[in-house]
């Protein structure tokens, strides 16, 4: 699977069990919201082993940019408050950096 989709399933899986544990701790969700949180996070840790990046500081540096865009895809679409030209901006921004740290040439 392309780093890319990759990068985009383990945003989202990243998201969900976070967000699972937030409607827990924040908003008295039963402690049952927990357990798909904790098999969403382990779904997020092992996708991350699946990209091609010959160090794993180069891999988790690049999905940064990928997991902010999602945030505000999840601000958006999953709790309702569209994200503003500044947001936009600024996810913009983190992909460019994301694209650079992955697809860069790199010598030897």
């Amino acid at each position: 699977m392309p780093a890319l989709a990759t990068f985009a399933l383990a945003a989202l899986a990243e998201i969900a069990g976070c967000y699972a544990v937030w409607v827990w701790a924040r908003q008295g969700a039963p402690t049952l919201w927990l357990l798909p949180g904790l098999v969403s996070l382990a779904a997020f840790a092992w996708l991350l082993t699946r990209v091609d990046a010959g160090f794993a500081g180069r891999a988790y540096a690049a999905y940064g940019g990928v997991y902010i865009s999602a945030a505000l895809f999840w601000l958006w679409l999953v709790e309702g408050q569209r994200p503003d030209r500044w947001d936009l901006v600024g996810g913009g921004l983190c992909l460019a950096g994301a694209a650079v740290i992955l697809f860069a040439p790199r010598g030897g």
